[in-house]
């Protein structure tokens, strides 16, 4: 079976172990007529797409950093930070298979069957970040009354501006994508117009009380989806060094996607190889990897230079607050 680790160790760039890897899945799909295979094949296209072809980023960065700009004359008291970035190789590959185990246990769970062929590779299309922007906002508290929360009014900001955020974008060549959430699952701080676009994890905390505001769109320019998540700094600082940062959600998610108490290996190929897939690269020593712009001396520290472990960065603005003598 062929891995992503079978790549790392050459001393190859990112885009050349794409290539590769890409070219193998897709020949021995052909050779198996595995469709899933073929679909992850196509699916790293994606990502080669995103790296080779960069000017509809430049493009796309300009209408975003246009909102940046919005909210410098909007809120000059407000402080706030634009990232955006292409979803690393590591983390886009755990995703694709960590999908693939998910769905299956979840169907296996529920029906004591396995899902299809057809049905496992309709699940799988339906990735929407592999580019993301990041909108991080705080309230000094020079701005902050005696009688005033600060958390509370930055909740009021975050709101407001996710209120402004889909139409500004889809006036600039944007779509923005239906959530489907559930109205309970909602703020009834949003909109009406902009409440179905939304993933509400405010008012709804994910994993280990991760909170952010999630909003997934078409850019018809570019011709393909991007998500924006809006969050408070606090929001921020829990999601990347707190309880919900990035390593605990992936040690909880490690724990749920490796389960394999109810599906001996043996009776779902797709499961298997997924598992194994995703299993090595959750026990991989980034120390020993060699890629070209790639430097770890351990899991926790490193230089990433080309995105495979970290993402690549794409629009770091910052803007800070104004009239806080």
């Amino acid at each position: 079976m062929i891995t992503l680790n079978d790549y790392l160790y050459s001393g190859d760039t990112v885009l050349k172990i794409l290539l590769r890897y890409s070219e193998d899945l897709k020949k021995d799909a052909l050779e198996n007529s595995n469709s899933i295979d073929l679909t992850h094949s196509n699916f790293l296209i994606q990502i080669i797409e995103l790296l080779e072809h960069t000017d509809f980023l430049t493009s796309q960065s300009q209408r975003i950093k246009e909102f940046y700009l919005y909210m410098t004359d909007r809120y000059p008291f407000l402080a706030f930070t634009f990232k955006g970035r292409i979803k690393s190789l590591i983390r886009a590959e755990e995703k694709f298979n960590g999908y693939i185990l998910e769905y299956i246990y979840e169907y296996f769970k529920k029906n004591g069957t396995y899902p299809s062929e057809a049905e496992i590779k309709n699940n799988l299309g339906y990735f929407r970040d592999l580019i993301a922007y990041r909108i991080v906002i705080s309230l000094p508290m020079c701005h902050v009354s005696d009688d005033e929360s600060r958390e509370e009014q930055e909740l009021k900001y975050l709101y407001e501006i996710a209120d402004v955020l889909p139409g500004f974008l889809e006036e600039r060549g944007f779509t923005s994508e239906l959530s489907g959430f559930s109205d309970e699952d909602l703020s009834g701080r949003l909109s009406d117009a902009v409440r179905p676009y939304y993933r509400d994890y405010i008012e709804r905390p994910g994993s280990k009380g991760y909170q952010s505001l999630h909003i997934t769109l078409y850019d018809n320019y570019a011709r393909c989806y991007t998500e924006v998540q809006l969050r408070t700094k606090d929001m921020d600082d829990l999601a990347e060094i707190g309880d919900a940062n990035h390593f605990g959600y992936e040690k909880s998610q490690e724990e749920n996607r490796t389960k394999r108490d109810i599906i001996p290996q043996g009776e779902c190929s797709f499961f298997d190889e997924a598992y194994e897939r995703l299993v090595k690269l959750q026990k991989l020593e980034l120390a020993d990897v060699d890629v070209n712009m790639f430097k770890a001396l351990n899991n926790q520290l490193i230089n990433d230079g080309c995105g495979l472990f970290r993402g690549r960065q794409i629009l770091p603005f910052e803007h800070l607050s104004r009239f806080q003598e």
